[in-house]
This record gives structure tokens, C-alpha cells and sequence, in this order.
């Protein structure tokens, strides 16, 4: 990765953690990252009127994922959730559907695209899982639905946050969301952690989460896990910059989106 996106992804992921102001996260940022995020440090969430810091204006993050390649190599999906579930503390739960926890998964082009009508599928499109996400909607239903505003977005750069600290578990962002990208913790989550990065805080009962865009990585100016392990096979960026890579191929392939009639206008796209 050259400076000059390294410099670009510190800038875009300095504004994704200023909102959350716990002692967990404060300590994942540089001290450049930090000062520019100006991220509050008492041991409290911010209040909402600090979830917008003064950052450079139009950034939107957004990704590609290149379904022509993970069906080449379907083994880089499995390392892109293995990489998200490290890094993030991920409980595994060991097949139990009720408490499951989801930032990446896979699931059938049936399942993840359910708006698609078709008359036949291509054996690509059949036999391969497709890797779903929170869709860091530029219109997201659930920061509408959220009654503390525990869940925001990030106008800088377009990431849907979260602040685990005024989540009151009511899961009104679960019910708005409509690709399902929002696990709840039923029960403490700790002991469920295979191995854990003490760079990233664990979650407790009773509170909503779900992918984060690597903020926290990002204001360090490293990719998301799941794009460093991916290989190739997701292009991470801004969409707001005609001259950035993800624009570059937005412009030259075709690609689809989840949904995309709810008015939404996801930030994840998908060449089939």
C-alpha cells in the first residue's frame, strides 16, 4: 500500500471513531489519528452533536467485491471471516443460531439478493457463497429507528457507527434494518471469544452490533481485514473520488447492490 492511500485511509478512519469515545477504542488510534478525530477520552460516549468531528468534507466509503474472483478462489471468503472475527472479537457460538454473532458471512445469491428476478443462474452464481455485510447505507433505516443514537453516520465518510455505550438493547435498528446485517448479544459474549485482540474492546449483553468498516484499523491506515485478506477480490475506497480505484472499476464493470428500490443506496457492490 503506497503513503499516499495510507495517509487517505488514516484521514477517512480518524472520523469513524470519533463519536465512540470509549477508553477501548481511544487507545487504537495514533496520536495524529486521534488529535485529527478529536475523539473525547472521559470514558463516555459522545454526545451527538459530537459524532460529526472537522474532517476533510466528501469522503464515502464504500466497497466492491469482485464475485468472479472469490468464486476462482472460495477460500479467501473463509479467511476474510476468519480476519474479521479476530480482530474484532467475534464470539463463536459453535453453530448456535439464536446467539450467533455476524459482521461477515456468507450466504447463497438467493439470500443476499432477494429483489433479483431471474429466469437462470449462472453455475458461478449457483455454486458459489457470496460475503455479506452491514451495507453502510448513505439513507440508513436504522439510525431513523434508533432512539438514543447509539447508531449514526459518520457524514465525513459515510460509515454507519455504533457507540456500544448508549446502546439500550431495544433492537429497533435490527427490526429497520432490512439486509439483517445486526447481531444481538443474548448473553455475554467474553467467554465465547477464541482469541482475543486486546486492541479491540469486547461487547456485553444486551447491546446491537455489526461491521464497522475497520475503522479502527482505518485510522491507523491499514485496510479493512477483510479486503487484506480478500487478496484482491475487494476493492476498498472512496466512491466520491473520480479518481480513486473503486471508482476507477465502479466505472468499468457492472455491478449490483442489495436492494437497492428501498432507497437506501447501499455502499456494497457486487460484480456477478
Amino acid at each position: 500500500m503506497d503513503n499516499q492511500r495510507r495517509k487517505f485511509l488514516k484521514i477517512a478512519g480518524a472520523s469513524a471513531l470519533a463519536g465512540i469515545g470509549a477508553p477501548t477504542l481511544v487507545k487504537l488510534t495514533a496520536g495524529d489519528a486521534l488529535a485529527a478525530a478529536k475523539a473525547p477520552a472521559d470514558g463516555h460516549g459522545a454526545a451527538a452533536k459530537d459524532h460529526g468531528p472537522e474532517v476533510p468534507a466528501g469522503i464515502r466509503l464504500a466497497m466492491v467485491i469482485d464475485m468472479r474472483v472469490i468464486a476462482a478462489k472460495p477460500h479467501l471468503l473463509d479467511k476474510a471471516i476468519t480476519a474479521c472475527n479476530e480482530v474484532h472479537n467475534i464470539p463463536d457460538f459453535g453453530g448456535d443460531r439464536k446467539n450467533e454473532i455476524k459482521w461477515l458471512w456468507k450466504a447463497s445469491f438467493e439470500a443476499v439478493l432477494t429483489d433479483k428476478s431471474y429466469t437462470r443462474l449462472s453455475k458461478m452464481v449457483q455454486n458459489t457463497d457470496f460475503p455479506v455485510l452491514c451495507n453502510h447505507c448513505e439513507n440508513p433505516p436504522c439510525v431513523r429507528a434508533c432512539p438514543t443514537k447509539a447508531t449514526f453516520k459518520l457524514e465525513k465518510n459515510g460509515i454507519v457507527a455504533m457507540d456500544y455505550h448508549r446502546c439500550i438493547g431495544c433492537r429497533f435498528c435490527m427490526a429497520a434494518c432490512p439486509y439483517g446485517a445486526r447481531s444481538f448479544n443474548w448473553q455475554d459474549p467474553r467467554p465465547f471469544v477464541k482469541k482475543y485482540n486486546n486492541d479491540f474492546p469486547t461487547r456485553m449483553r444486551g447491546v446491537v452490533e455489526k461491521c464497522n468498516f475497520c475503522s479502527e484499523r482505518l485510522a491507523l491506515g491499514q485496510e479493512p481485514a477483510c479486503v487484506e485478506a480478500c487478496e484482491g477480490a475487494i476493492t476498498f475506497g472512496d466512491i466520491n473520488d473520480p479518481h480513486s480505484e473503486i471508482s476507477k472499476v465502479l466505472d468499468k464493470e457492472f455491478t449490483i447492490q442489495r436492494k437497492p428500490t428501498l432507497g437506501t443506496n447501499p455502499s456494497v457492490f457486487y460484480i456477478v
